[in-house]
């Protein structure tokens, strides 16, 4: 952080004699310094970012001042290009440079020194009453000396010369302040960062690498992630699975929590019984750290929506939508990037994204949605793509090219069988397709009434054709997968209660919510009964549209809760009152609505309310409380 590593500057500047600032405060004109150190939303490599405060900040001579001072500093280290990025959005300014891996912590104080220095000069620092700790000139090469030292301290002669060497053997490398990975998941080794082995030592005919998928989205990734991981089961490997509830190995779960991050990947591929890593990446990762890896052979994009606006540079969906394509720089030279050809908002930033592009100029982009037929679906096997969705009831796979160009099969040999459906009138495209089953028949769409599962079930199914998995355990597992509630617990779960019909979910944005409700609906309910609550790090705006979005399917009883663990900065109370004025905003009688704060009682209360022919909505948000009703539901 900023105030530790100027503090730090502060000290060996005074032990030298050097001229600083002597205010004993540290700097205020920047929060939130940190280190990137994978692919991120500026670049494709490691970087470093800092949030810029004072009104200097809104000043481009500032800005530009910072930028400069970034490349020549740079320049001075020897460093790469720096390419340094200003990011205005509607909370203010970030600034980023890439930055050498090795050399991370330095870079974030050259961040650091460059922009409190351009905004001491702009004056708006004592008009605003803040502190600048710096040093009183720009001599790059008296700054150079320092930083360069500081970098030297910094980089590890033992971890470079591991790294040079597992580059030659193409493998991965994985570190972090502990310890140090070569290889991944059954075909690595890990050492604490401080007791380094020697090149020569390592065992290298073990080490290898694992296949690896990244799945990304606003709604569904939870889901997709579980699916593949049973796939590869099916297919008689070891699958690796971290998301927002835990890293599970081989169906044995190895910690509980949200390891949707750097963090949960790293457990995935550091643990030695992984033979295939399913890695569900969420956007706080994203933003917060880059990616943890650099190499995927699949990486998918669920769909975005508007969802967590406001935190970390992100003002709008298009915002959303860079960040999860993020993915698109780890997928391998070979690899196969997933995206939701109906997400308009998806496509239309993906067509703006080089990374995206290089892609799809080199075949290696599928598309997917509901519908088989879509417009986008249908150019894009036009143009030799692959494509998954639903015709008639069918899921079905297909491109332009034929199977042939997985595994360098023949159309002949493929294990897969030909679409037979007479009303198509294109031999080519009938020719190409597969048929994967009935989609009312696979228990995750619940009879066809959860439409939004369907695609990711064909999310799924891309990726796993695109990974190697056979099609007789993609197909297998499309028949089974969801007909128990372990089997995606928290994720549309479907229980029987006292002659009542209960779905237990997640939906924490409105279009999750939306999706669940219309389930629910799709369910001819004789009442409609729904949990509700919302974490606190939403606006009021996105909090006030969850309500309107519950509202606008007029339940016959909505409970609003708390979640005393998610206030993220908000009052007790705070978020319930805004959903329970939101509802009444948006026409539904107070007389539908109850307050229960706590979510364990919330939820007992509409399960005792029940009646036969009903069906409960619950989106659960608390572990505890998802053990606690799914006991009560069992027990009946």
């Amino acid at each position: 952080m900023a105030c530790a590593s100027w503090a730090k500057w502060r000290t060996e500047c005074a032990a030298r004699g050097a001229t600083i600032d002597d205010a004993e405060d540290p700097p205020l004109a920047h929060e939130d310094s940190r280190r990137l150190p994978g692919p991120n939303r500026w670049f494709d490599r490691p970087a470093v970012v800092l949030a810029a405060l004072s009104k200097a900040a809104q000043d481009p001579t500032a800005l530009q001042a910072w930028a400069q001072r970034v490349q020549g500093l740079c320049a001075a280290l020897g460093w790469p290009l720096p390419q340094p990025q200003v990011q205005t959005h509607a909370q203010g300014v970030m600034l980023a440079f890439a930055a050498p891996d090795d050399s991370l912590l330095t870079a974030t104080e050259v961040n650091e020194w460059a922009w409190e220095r351009s905004a001491a000069d702009t004056g708006a620092l004592a008009r605003e009453g803040m502190t600048a700790l710096q040093p009183k000139h720009d001599d790059l090469a008296l700054l150079a000396v320092e930083f360069q030292r500081r970098a030297a301290a910094e980089r590890s002669g033992p971890l470079a010369r591991l790294k040079a060497a597992a580059r030659a053997h193409s493998l991965p490398v994985f570190d972090d302040d502990d310890s140090v990975t070569i290889g991944a998941g059954s075909g690595s080794r890990t050492w604490p960062r401080a007791a380094l082995p020697l090149p020569l030592d390592l065992p290298w005919p073990a080490l290898h690498d694992v296949p690896t998928i990244l799945v990304t989205g606003s709604n569904g990734k939870t889901t997709t992630t579980r699916l593949l991981a049973a796939m590869v089961q099916a297919a008689g490997q070891v699958p690796g699975l971290c998301g927002t509830e835990g890293v599970v190995v081989g169906g044995e779960t190895q910690a509980l929590g949200d390891y949707a991050g750097p963090a949960g990947a790293r457990a995935v591929l550091r643990h030695p019984g992984v033979q295939f890593a399913v890695l569900e990446t969420a956007r706080g990762g994203l933003l917060r750290r880059g990616l943890a890896l650099r190499r995927a052979d699949v990486a998918v994009v669920t769909n975005v929506s508007a969802d967590h606006l406001g935190e970390y540079g992100i003002d709008n969906v298009q915002d959303i939508a860079r960040a999860k394509l993020v993915l698109a720089h780890a997928v391998a030279e070979g690899g196969t990037l997933v995206l939701n050809g109906s997400d308009a908002v998806l496509m239309a930033v993906a067509d703006q994204t080089p990374a995206v592009q290089a892609i799809d100029a080199a075949h290696r982009l599928s598309l997917f949605a509901q519908d088989y037929d879509h417009p986008a679906l249908a150019a894009h096997r036009a143009q030799g793509g692959w494509t998954c969705g639903a015709r008639g009831g069918l899921l079905l796979l297909g491109d332009g090219y034929g199977y042939g160009h997985r595994h360098g099969e023949t159309e002949t040999d493929s294990d897969s069988d030909s679409d037979s459906d007479s009303n198509s009138d294109n031999d080519y495209d009938r020719n190409r397709t597969t048929q994967l089953g009935c989609t009312p028949a696979m228990p995750l769409t619940l009879q066809g009434a959860a439409g939004y599962n369907l695609e990711n079930i064909a999310a799924a199914v891309l990726a796993a054709w695109a990974a190697g998995l056979p099609l007789a355990a993609v197909t297998s597992t499309l028949q089974t997968f969801g007909a128990q509630p372990q089997d995606n617990p928290g994720r549309l779960e479907r229980w029987a209660w006292r002659g009542a019909t209960v779905l237990v979910d997640y939906a924490h944005n409105p279009d999750g919510l939306a999706q669940l409700l219309t389930v629910a609906r799709a369910l001819q309910p004789r009442r409609l009964g729904l949990l509700l609550g919302q974490a606190g790090n939403r606006d009021d705006a996105a909090i006030t549209a969850l309500a309107h979005t519950a509202a606008g399917f007029v339940p016959d009883s909505i409970v609003v809760k708390e979640l005393p663990a998610m206030l993220r900065g908000r009052a007790l109370g705070e978020v319930p009152a805004l959903l329970l004025q939101g509802l009444v905003a948006a026409g539904l009688p107070l007389g539908h609505c109850r307050r229960i704060d706590d979510e364990a009682a919330a939820a007992r209360w509409l399960l005792d309310e029940a009646a036969p022919g009903d069906v409960l909505v619950l989106p659960v948000h608390t572990s505890s409380v998802r053990a606690a009703v799914t006991a009560w539901l069992q027990a009946g």
